[in-house]
């Protein structure tokens, strides 16, 4: 048996694994077109043919509703903008609560605050990680204007209920795709099941612009809401004959012409980006099986599941370790894991101690809001768990990284199992 890495024995992998790089000779000459136009940008804050940006922008959105069967598509500065715009235009205000995620980067609950509205936190659920459909129905009150769904990791969410929830309770929903662009619910495209979806265009995302986002509808009036927050809408809302004032008031959320010129060569990448991801986590998860301590990432059926990262539930009662311990031993081995993703987004202070606008206690209290929101540990014990002791994940399965590269994953799992026994005696 050799000697871990953790105690001094050699690693089983010394050399890193190559980074996720999508960006190629396509990319560089469409942004070299852009850059001879000497036109970066062509969004006007006014009402004008520009108000719905230059070329770029709009050959982008129409390709993008093209590849995800979307009526509307619109470009955002980020998927976090995005979300914002989406609230607004779900016309949320004060004293209205929205059902969360509590498993997810922060934007997702934040999105409510920004609108003077209170983020309400709902469980996931403990395979696939997303809102847990019985949860978010125990969450409704009559407050509850809207359900801000992520399709975390890659695979969907369990939209048929949420949906039939939310034709029940007259909500709207909104798809956080940022980590899911091309998987599929019962052959449908996430993003289109709900109200609106957001896409991202993050750098660390499968396809890239560096920042930047998009937003998809089918719905004309939500459609115009979206333009409107996205550029300056108070300007121009009188000019458009737009009879809806309320939360009509406009943000900067602009792509620029040059992220657009990028972001059309890389749409054409995405599925040639997705299959390896798909082929290399379903590898892998055989390769686990003999282990017995590993439960890989499930997909559910009919849907279809993009793997932005690689979530594996780890049993450490039957592996005789911790978590941490394990992991610990494994990023010793050359394979670079993490554990728990975030914190359940309720422990920040935040929401601890129930400010955000100045220190009156706005939104989370006041005459405006007759709600009392519960941000207490145990509110949300599936993500709780999640964090502290099973989930661990990676991204090692995206391209340009091939087998052998997971047959070194596999080894070094290997290799930390089969030295357990010296693990336990180590003091931590």
């Amino acid at each position: 048996m050799s000697e871990l890495a953790l105690f001094g024995g050699k690693p089983i992998r010394e050399k890193p694994f190559p980074p996720y790089r999508s960006i190629g000779k396509e990319e560089k000459e469409a942004a070299a077109r852009v850059m001879d136009s000497g036109n970066l940008s062509q969004f006007l804050g006014a009402w004008d043919p520009d108000f719905f940006g230059g070329p770029r922008i709009q050959e982008f959105e129409r390709r993008w509703a093209e590849a995800f069967g979307a009526k509307h598509a619109m470009t955002v500065n980020s998927n976090t903008s995005g979300l914002f715009a989406c609230v607004g235009a779900a016309m949320v205000g004060p004293g209205d609560e929205v059902i969360v995620s509590p498993y997810t980067m922060s934007a997702s609950a934040l999105a409510p605050i920004i609108y003077n509205a209170v983020p309400i936190f709902a469980d996931i659920q403990d395979d696939i990680f997303c809102l847990d459909p019985k949860s978010i129905e125990a969450r409704i009150t009559p407050r509850t204007k809207a359900i801000l769904v992520v399709h975390i990791f890659g695979h969907p969410a369990d939209m048929d209920p949420i949906l039939a929830l939310a034709k029940k309770h007259n909500l709207i929903v909104i798809e956080d795709c940022a980590q899911a662009p091309g998987a599929r619910y019962r052959g449908r495209p996430v993003g289109t099941l709900g109200h609106m979806g957001v896409f991202s265009l993050n750098y660390h995302k499968h396809i890239h612009t560096g920042e930047g986002g998009v937003i998809v509808t089918n719905d004309d009036r939500l459609c115009t809401r979206l333009q409107l927050i996205r550029n300056h809408g108070e300007t121009v809302i009188e000019e458009m004959r737009h009879n809806e004032v309320e939360n009509m008031f406009g943000f900067n959320f602009r792509l620029t012409e040059l992220q657009a010129a990028i972001g059309i060569e890389q749409l054409k990448k995405l599925e040639s980006l997705i299959e390896p991801r798909i082929e290399l986590a379903g590898y892998l998860a055989e390769k686990m099986k003999p282990f017995g301590v590993f439960k890989p990432a499930v997909t559910h059926p009919d849907c279809r599941h993009v793997f932005y990262v690689h979530a594996i539930k780890f049993d450490a009662k039957k592996a005789g370790i911790s978590r941490n311990l394990f992991l610990e031993a494994a990023r010793a081995e050359g394979i670079p894991l993490a554990g728990g993703y975030v914190k359940p987004l309720y422990w920040q202070p935040m929401y601890q101690k129930k400010l955000a606008y100045g220190k009156s206690g706005f939104p989370f209290a006041g005459p405006h809001y007759d709600g009392n929101p519960d941000y207490s540990r145990g509110i949300c014990p599936v993500a709780e768990r999640m964090h502290l002791d099973e989930l661990f994940y990676h991204d090692l399965m995206r391209p340009p990284l091939t087998k052998r590269d997971m047959d070194d994953i596999i080894a070094a799992f290997d290799k930390v199992l089969s030295n357990v026994d010296k693990l336990k005696q180590r003091k931590r």
